[in-house]
């Protein structure tokens, strides 16, 4: 099968480690045994997130001098190489260093006037006590927001429309490659409607639209959105709660789930799955495989009739 894989920004970075080459590529590492599983008998392709990457970036670009302050579509681009050689040179131990990886810088199309620009959302660079965030909000224009117990900057995240230039995926999936794309949900680009000019823009992109999107216009047959929980639970954090084992994407897309984590990996998966395109899940990321069977994880596909529970 053509299988795409989102990888959570825990396979990254885990929550509260410091964010050193060291304790990313360990991350990475643990990640990649369960991809390399899953890659054995199929067309993998891998996307990721770049939440603490990109904001990072930023920081060390601002303690420079506000002149070398980098647009986010730059910074994103540096994410995409960055991560991606992580991923290749991990995911290639893993598997032998026999098969091709390959790392493609992809430009995601978004529209001018969504108004996602007004009412940022995504979570960018590390975690701050409140006070703290507050000052750097006060002193560098930032928006923050809580983000569990702590605070993060925030940027706006459009919603991907599509991929420009796919081509280059197709190719080296044609030559049974391993691809890792759309890293940070790819790079922010827009269209000039009179030129058909483009160019990037300031903003992060969701990785689980994203991926969502991709999967979509390469006819991928499988959806997998990796998280450090075992799927989709309503009530969540309550005494109440319970884990979906299995949904019809309108079932599900009726309930509400919170924006800033499950919420967009939830749309990913039941636009994908509503598309016809195949089944989406949602689960841990150390359960690819089990996921890919269907024994795990919450399944989102139009063969189910409203909501399962375990």
């Amino acid at each position: 099968m053509r299988i795409v894989v989102a990888l959570g920004g825990n396979a990254i970075l885990r929550r509260g480690e410091p964010m050193t080459v060291a304790s990313q590529r360990a991350s990475i590492a643990a990640a990649c045994g369960p991809l390399a599983a899953l890659a054995a008998d199929n067309d993998l392709i891998v996307s990721h997130g770049n939440g603490p990457q990109v904001g990072l970036l930023a920081l060390q670009a601002a303690a420079f001098d506000e002149v070398s302050s980098y647009p986010f579509d730059v910074l994103g681009a540096q994410t995409e190489g960055m991560i991606g050689y992580l991923i290749e040179q991990e995911l290639g131990n893993q598997m032998g260093n026999e098969r091709a990886l390959a790392t493609v810088l992809t430009r995601m199309e978004v529209l001018l006037d969504d108004p996602a620009f007004q009412k940022p959302t995504k979570f960018v660079g590390p975690v701050y006590e409140r006070d703290r965030a507050l000052t750097l909000a006060d002193e560098r224009g930032w928006t923050v927001k809580p983000d569990g117990k702590d605070y993060r900057r925030v940027v706006p995240s459009p919603f991907p429309q599509r991929i420009l230039h796919l081509a280059p995926i197709e190719w080296l999936l044609a030559e049974h490659c391993v691809v890792i794309c759309a890293g940070g949900g790819g790079i922010p680009t827009t269209r000039d409607p009179v030129t058909g000019q483009v160019a990037g823009i300031e903003a992060v992109i969701d990785k689980d639209l994203a991926s969502g999107v991709l999967a979509r216009d390469i006819g991928a047959d499988m959806l997998i959105i990796a998280t450090d929980v075992p799927g989709v639970y309503v009530d969540w954090g309550l005494p109440t709660q319970r884990l979906i084992r299995s949904a019809h994407p309108d079932a599900l897309e009726a309930m509400d789930f919170a924006s800033g984590s499950m919420g967009p990996k939830v749309t990913a998966a039941t636009t994908f799955a509503r598309g016809g395109h195949g089944d989406a899940f949602i689960g841990a990321l150390d359960d690819f495989t089990n996921m890919s069977h269907g024994k795990s994880g919450t399944k989102v596909s139009l063969s189910v009739e409203g909501i399962e529970f375990v």
